[in-house]
């Protein structure tokens, strides 16, 4: 090859690969339009938030749940916005409902592109009161606490995920906690629920992608402290004052508050989008500084 050649080689590859970044430049990494998300738990406090917004950036969102009502409020207020969005009745701890589900939502819209999986919560048997102690654990309320946090996330995943495989492509976020991330004092049971989804989490990014390939990620979310119905009692009293737990962990939280919940939904649009696209087996605490203080 003369040099002459190999100058314009040199030049048309730089050329080419210039072209090829400005047209990447160009794309919105953050564009979610005309996805199809689905759900679980998405008329709760925080999923009701994040469903809303998801619509709201162009996305067709599908929530999946057990109360008819809620849902179909919550898909009413969508709507009439001007979004796009369903409700089926489902349970996220029963396969056989979870299979109808997909295939009910396969025929609809024909692809899944994203799970959310954000089902989940607490009993209060599986919570070790102030005056009590570990031999006191209701270990009934415990194992239904880890179905549903833990069954609960892990069935959505592989049925839906199944789905993900056929079309090329999948993306899910799941919901860690703060109690994953360190052991919190009372919520025994909850606590090893999402230790376990954490684990989950950062085991089906590398089964996923080692199986299936680059275009199957998976993802967690750990919230700090959001006021939730769930946790509302336990943190504020009726006159709206902290109780003592929720004073321990404000003063424990650098920006000396708890989270509202569109302060989650960046976090969400993020590992949707395309913007993370090299990011998996993460888990994304976003807390106010909680899980990083220490005195």
């Amino acid at each position: 090859m003369s040099f002459h050649t190999l100058l314009l080689s040199l030049a048309n590859n730089v050329c080419a690969h210039a072209t090829y970044l400005i047209a990447y430049m160009k794309t919105d990494l953050f564009d979610i339009k005309d996805k199809i998300i689905v759900i679980t738990g998405g008329y709760g406090v925080l999923g009701t938030c994040i469903s809303k917004y998801l619509a709201q950036q162009g996305s067709t969102v599908i929530v999946l749940g057990r109360n008819k009502e809620k849902g179909s409020t919550l898909i009413d207020e969508i709507t009439r916005s001007g979004g796009k969005a369903d409700f089926i009745i489902s349970d996220v701890t029963d396969k056989t409902i979870l299979t109808q589900n997909r295939e009910e939502i396969l025929h609809k819209y024909g692809r899944i592109d994203i799970l959310i999986n954000a089902a989940g919560g607490n009993m209060p048997g599986a919570t070790i009161g102030e005056n009590n102690n570990i031999f006191d654990l209701d270990t009934d309320a415990f194992q239904d606490v880890v179905n549903l946090n833990l069954m609960g996330t892990l069935l959505p995943t592989t049925i839906f995920m199944e789905a993900m495989v056929k079309s090329g492509a999948g993306n899910i976020i799941n919901f860690s906690s703060m109690s994953a991330l360190r052991p919190l004092t009372r919520v025994a049971g909850y606590g090893s629920a999402k230790a376990a989804v954490t684990n989950f989490t950062q085991y089906m990014a590398g089964e996923l992608a080692t199986k299936f390939g680059e275009k199957f990620r998976v993802n967690a979310i750990a919230p700090g402290f959001f006021l939730t119905e769930q946790n509302r009692t336990l943190l504020t009293n009726p006159d709206n004052t902290l109780t003592a737990r929720g004073k321990t962990i404000v003063a424990h939280t650098p920006f000396r508050r708890f989270g509202n919940p569109d302060e989650l939904l960046g976090s969400v649009h993020y590992l949707i989008s395309d913007a993370s696209q090299f990011v998996t087996g993460s888990v994304l605490v976003v807390d106010g500084g909680f899980n990083a203080f220490s005195i």
